[in-house]
């Protein structure tokens, strides 16, 4: 089934990294670091702990004296891909968090702007697919939950932080795909990020919710959410417990990369210094902290190679919407 994997790290990728590490020091060294970080969703969901964990991490490991924050959610991202672009000029120290749901958003008919209007400056986390329920649900098992869909797809609704077709979607479609089921025939409920989503959860109003590790991490470690599977290659040593899709035999695997964004126009320079900032975090112990707090493996692919692979992730997507029936076969036309 399909998977929008972690990148296969070229031999470039390799160079731009030890060309970073030799500049690192020098260039942090110059001078104090500031940056704002723009996030386009609610508080509480995957974008928001993303960028105030870096953001947290940055401060404490010396690598930024001023970090800011701004929520600006609405049009799923649409709202704020729109205020990059248009203000691009006087914000070459913001940075938008963002992941998969840019990809697929260029895809969309529906988006006039995508990842191509903006500046890929680098990825620097993978969260991993889960399936997941209240702690008091009756489904204590993968296999219960696709029985109950067995009997009516329509009985239970799945809530997720994208829109319709999004990456949220796409980890419910491998699901119920992979149990020989319709994906389309589902009744999913988009909410605006992922900390909405768990809050339809946690609140009753809807049963079931896929998302990534991070977006509920948290309310798992608290006892208050049960994860069913997880869409990783093996077992995460955060949630040990947790079966993957793969050895409950559905051939699922699903990780999300989560990185960041620079505006339109972007110097070449100063996108390679904010790369530099985020590749130095990820050897320190402020950022091991967090990102062992929310479950993320570090992903870090930085400059032209993010570029490339947003290429190459927009090619496998499409096709896995095509697959799951999420996009017709000419809506991806001249966007590949």
């Amino acid at each position: 089934m399909g998977c929008c994997g972690l990148s296969s790290r070229p031999a470039r990728w390799y160079a731009l990294c030890a060309l970073l590490a030799c500049v690192i020091v020098s260039a942090h060294a110059e001078g104090s670091e500031r940056v704002h970080l723009l996030v386009p969703g609610a508080a509480g969901g995957g974008w928001d702990t993303t960028a105030r964990g870096v953001g947290a991490a940055l401060r404490e490991a010396g690598l930024a004296d001023v970090v800011s924050f701004e929520n600006m959610s609405g049009a799923s991202g649409a709202r704020a891909v729109t205020s990059l672009v248009e203000g691009a000029a006087q914000k070459r120290h913001v940075l938008m968090v963002s992941s998969t749901p840019i990809v697929v958003r260029s895809l969309m008919p529906v988006f006039q702007q995508n990842w191509r209007d903006l500046t890929p400056i680098a990825a620097v986390v993978g969260d991993y697919g889960i399936v997941a329920v209240r702690s008091d649900s009756p489904f204590t098992t993968l296999e219960g939950l696709l029985n109950a869909f067995r009997e009516d797809p329509r009985r239970l609704k799945i809530a997720g932080g994208s829109n319709r077709g999004g990456m949220d979607h796409l980890i419910a479609g491998l699901m119920l795909q992979a149990a020989g089921l319709d994906p389309r025939a589902a009744r999913y409920v988009p909410y605006d990020a992922g900390g909405r989503a768990l809050l339809a959860l946690l609140g009753g109003e809807t049963p079931v919710m896929t998302a990534t590790l991070g977006d509920a991490l948290t309310t798992v470690r608290a006892g208050r959410v049960r994860l069913l599977a997880l869409a990783a290659p093996e077992r995460s040593p955060d949630v040990p417990d947790v079966p993957t899709f793969r050895e409950l035999g559905y051939d699922v695997a699903f990780v999300n990369w989560r990185g960041f964004f620079g505006p339109p126009g972007l110097p070449a320079d100063l996108r390679d210094r904010h790369a530099q900032m985020l590749l130095a975090l990820e050897p320190t112990a402020a950022w091991e902290r967090v990102r062992a707090r929310h479950g993320w493996v570090n992903n870090f692919i930085g400059g032209e190679a993010f570029a490339e692979y947003l290429v190459e992730q927009e090619a496998q997507t499409a096709t896995l919407m095509r697959r799951l029936g999420f996009l017709e076969s000419s809506s991806a036309a001249g966007r590949l």
